[in-house]
């Protein structure tokens, strides 16, 4: 898959496209819907599949006192649109200069003069041009004025609900981890770098992994996890616990793994992936390490049984 940061990276020669375009923080079903979309009219019509996103979220400029964490991080997105079989990724910076476009001046410098669409996919509820101005309507009048297609890809609907970023992030927040899964079509994952902590995990026979808190990929609510850890090409059966440690000390909220009956694995400075399988348990202050010990052998015992490796 071909990536561009710019219009004007898009070399002159690029074929004709369909493109589709979203913020697609979190890649989930709804997305995957548009993808798929995507690629078929680009075989179907011999024309060059293009995802056109954003770097960031645009409340991150426009109203960042509201702006939520990502589900998925720039990595992971580029990575599923790959996967989805798109021909390239286009990744607008959005600052002033390109919230202040207006519908028209989007469609003609990014549309048409530097992609040369002649098919366009969105949602229902696609927004474009300064302060939203146009809607699919417009797009669609634009579409007649310089020459492409307009279709709308119609919403998932999934237990009578639409699926969108804002339901996946509830159901993460409240760790309905199964139906995060459903929603986004696969298991969710939160990766980044293997970081050095406090130790205090090893220090009581449970070391841990922590993950570097610019990790991509949404935390869910605070808690005990069964889980997996990726590494190296291998897979590891894990207990993550995201929370703040509070038994010992209060620390930014983050994310830690205890690979399950294994304490020899070195993995400080190593990019890793975990995927959460079903909560266990909330998260939880304990007076003192016998009782954390306690329950962190009985969370373990939870976590072989979900993950398989015990009976």
């Amino acid at each position: 898959m071909i990536t561009w940061t710019s219009p004007e990276q898009v070399e002159a020669d690029f074929p004709e496209t369909v493109v589709t375009i979203g913020k697609f923080d979190g890649v989930h079903l709804g997305h995957q819907a548009l993808l798929a979309e995507l690629v078929e009219v680009s075989e179907e019509h011999g024309i060059a599949s293009v995802v056109v996103t954003f770097d960031r979220h645009p409340d991150a400029l426009l109203n960042p006192g509201s702006v939520k964490p990502a589900i998925t991080g720039p990595i992971q997105k580029q990575y599923l649109i790959r996967e989805a079989g798109a021909d390239a990724l286009l990744t607008l910076k959005f600052d002033q200069a390109l919230a202040e476009l207006s519908p028209e001046a989007f469609v003609k410098q990014v549309l048409v003069d530097a992609l040369k669409a002649r098919w366009v996919l969105v949602g229902e509820d696609f927004r474009f041009g300064a302060k939203g101005a146009g809607n699919v309507a417009a797009l669609v009048e634009l579409g007649r004025q310089f020459g492409f297609r307009v279709t709308v890809v119609s919403p998932v609907i999934v237990d009578g609900e639409v699926v969108s970023t804002t339901l996946v992030r509830e159901v993460l927040d409240r760790g309905d981890i199964a139906k995060a899964t459903e929603l986004l079509g696969r298991p969710h994952r939160t990766t980044g770098i293997i970081e050095h902590g406090l130790k205090i995990g090893r220090t009581i026979g449970f070391p841990t992994a922590n993950m570097s808190r610019d990790a991509e990929g949404y935390l869910p609510v605070d808690g005990v996890y069964a889980g997996w850890l990726y590494a190296d090409d291998e897979r590891y059966p894990t207990a993550l616990s995201v929370g703040i440690n509070e038994t010992f000390q209060a620390v930014p909220r983050l994310i830690e793994a205890h690979v399950i009956d294994r304490t020899d694995l070195d993995l400080y400075d190593k990019v890793v992936s975990l995927e959460y399988v079903e909560f266990v348990r909330p998260a939880a202050k304990f007076d003192g390490v016998e009782a954390l010990v306690a329950e962190i052998n009985r969370d373990l015992e939870k976590c072989r049984v979900i993950l398989g490796i015990k009976e």
